[in-house]
């Protein structure tokens, strides 16, 4: 198993790598488009704004490899910005096509009175199929650590996999669809059950 732990130059890469290394898994770090080559899974964690993480996975040339390995049936998990890069675009950088694997767009959080944005902490999740596939073991409303200010609302409800609600908002926690699974919360900050997430990844996948 060769598993991709794509570093563009500004994901959360160590934290990530722990937490697969407590799985038995030695992830390979991969920073360009031949080191995906023999990639069984691919894993994208992002920190940072939309555009940039864009800009610079088109320096290193890894917008097509993904964009390929995906296709191809590769195994994908992407994490916080990882995830909202498969959509086509955001709010937070208008003009900057995402990816575009899956339709759909990110938005930001709308100000409410007493609403902090970004949305820190732990926050509860709603599967939609609990007690199966990814969500294994994890119960009806598992909790997740998030950080974000946005988030996608993807074009078609059935790629939604589980929601959560921020003051009014219940946005799209996670989506899944065929070999891909991407969520906006961070498993590896999220104890047992982000463990137990990853776990039902690479069992899954």
């Amino acid at each position: 198993m060769k598993v991709a732990l794509i570093d563009y130059g500004a994901g959360n890469l160590r934290s990530v790598a722990n937490a697969l290394n407590e799985l038995g898994i030695t992830p390979t770090v991969v920073a360009d488009a031949a080191g995906l080559e023999g990639a069984t899974h691919v894993v994208l964690p992002g920190v940072g704004s939309f555009g940039d993480c864009m800009a610079r996975l088109h320096e290193r040339g890894l917008v097509e490899g993904l964009r390929e390995r995906i296709a191809s049936g590769t195994p994908y998990l992407g994490i916080c910005l990882g995830y909202q890069i498969l959509f086509e675009d955001s709010e937070e950088t208008p003009g900057v096509p995402g990816l575009c694997i899956l339709p759909g767009r990110v938005k930001r959080f709308e100000e409410q009175p007493g609403l902090k944005i970004p949305h820190m902490g732990w926050n509860s999740v709603e599967p939609r199929q609990p007690e199966s596939g990814f969500w294994k073991g994890l119960g009806t409303e598992p909790y997740f650590y998030y950080v974000h200010s946005y988030f996608p609302a993807p074009a078609d409800e059935a790629d939604i996999a589980a929601t959560t609600t921020y003051g009014t908002e219940t946005f799209a926690a996670a989506v899944q669809k065929g070999n891909i699974l991407a969520g906006q919360f961070h498993p590896e900050k999220s104890q047992d059950a982000g463990l137990q997430l990853l776990r039902n990844f690479f069992e899954r996948a």
